[in-house]
């Protein structure tokens, strides 16, 4: 294999990043990490691929296989579980589970400030920091987010990776355009929380309270248009209950877009993951409660996905 160096081209990242590689000969993403102080993605290779097309950060167009990951939603300073995004539990501390998960194996962490929209307020740098502290994993943060210049300060507080939902949702689509062409698809997600209606799903924003009237499937095309290089997809009638994902929302989704889709709400058993990957096979997986609660642990998830003939990250 080729010997690769840092491309300079994304403005902003530091050495301590998290590296995507493209391997010339095999065309695999390989994931390279290493303690960080803060920074955002770096994608190197024989050119900077900073196109939403360039690479997946799903991987499995490059036959690496399901993502696994490990989803903290914070209600600062602890992770909290909410059900149908109300009725918050605390669980731990953010950094703690974080680096928890990670050691049994999950292949990214998704923290959200689920409370951060709702009051109006910026979401905690101190906090993103010291959970990107430890970690070994691609690291993507969401919750509160309005400008460039809030991602900007995420990036630097440690995160890969920025999740936005609430603001492109209801105010400001164009920001997800520009967030594309600051930062790099790569680094754009945009979180859909979906209650399903009589042969449709609606989008919702701050925790599932704020209706939007606009459709689920027209919604994800058109911020694939504008840029973001991933979709995270949670059901509101599902979240929290444990009882099974939105199987149909999420194989719609997927249907309709180039981009990875991660599937996130009713993990309550390894079963009803194997079930979702065999039905609708999303480039990720995000589980919170079943972790939390002891029921389960990452390499179980992934140990069953491959005696079911599924392929792990």
């Amino acid at each position: 294999m080729p010997t690769y160096t840092a491309s300079p081209c994304v403005k902003g990242v530091t050495a301590e990043s998290h590296l995507y590689i493209m391997a010339a000969e095999t065309k695999a993403a390989i994931n390279c990490s290493a303690p960080r102080t803060g920074g955002s993605v770096l994608v190197i290779g024989h050119e900077c691929l900073r196109q939403k097309s360039a690479l997946s950060p799903a991987g499995t167009k490059f036959g690496i296989g399901m993502r696994i990951i490990a989803k903290l939603d914070v209600k600062p300073p602890y992770v909290v579980k909410p059900v149908h995004f109300e009725g918050l539990r605390r669980i731990g501390k953010p950094p703690e589970l974080a680096k928890r998960y990670c050691d049994q194996g999950a292949d990214e962490i998704v923290y959200i400030d689920i409370v951060a929209s709702l009051y109006r307020r910026d979401i905690i740098p101190e906090l993103i920091m010291a959970t990107a502290q430890e970690l070994f994993v691609p690291f993507a943060v969401g919750g509160g987010v309005r400008s460039i210049e809030d991602m900007s300060r995420l990036f630097h507080a440690g995160a890969d990776k920025v999740l936005v939902n609430t603001h492109v949702l209801q105010k400001e689509p164009d920001l997800i355009d520009r967030a594309a062409r600051t930062f790099g698809s790569q680094s754009v997600l945009v979180s859909v929380e979906a209650k399903r209606w009589d042969g449709w799903w609606e989008c919702y924003s701050d925790c599932g309270r704020e209706r939007s009237g606009k459709d689920v499937l027209q919604w994800v095309k058109e911020v694939q248009e504008r840029g973001a290089g991933e979709i995270v997809v949670q059901s509101v009638d599902c979240d929290g209950r444990r009882r099974g994902f939105d199987i149909e929302l999420i194989q719609r989704v997927k249907d309709s877009l180039s981009i990875p889709v991660v599937a996130a709400s009713g993990a309550g058993t390894v079963q009803h993951v194997v079930e979702l990957a065999e039905a609708a096979s999303p480039d990720a997986i995000a589980v919170s409660s079943g972790l939390h609660y002891g029921h389960f642990t990452i390499g179980d998830v992934k140990e069953a996905l491959r005696r079911h003939g599924l392929r792990c990250a």
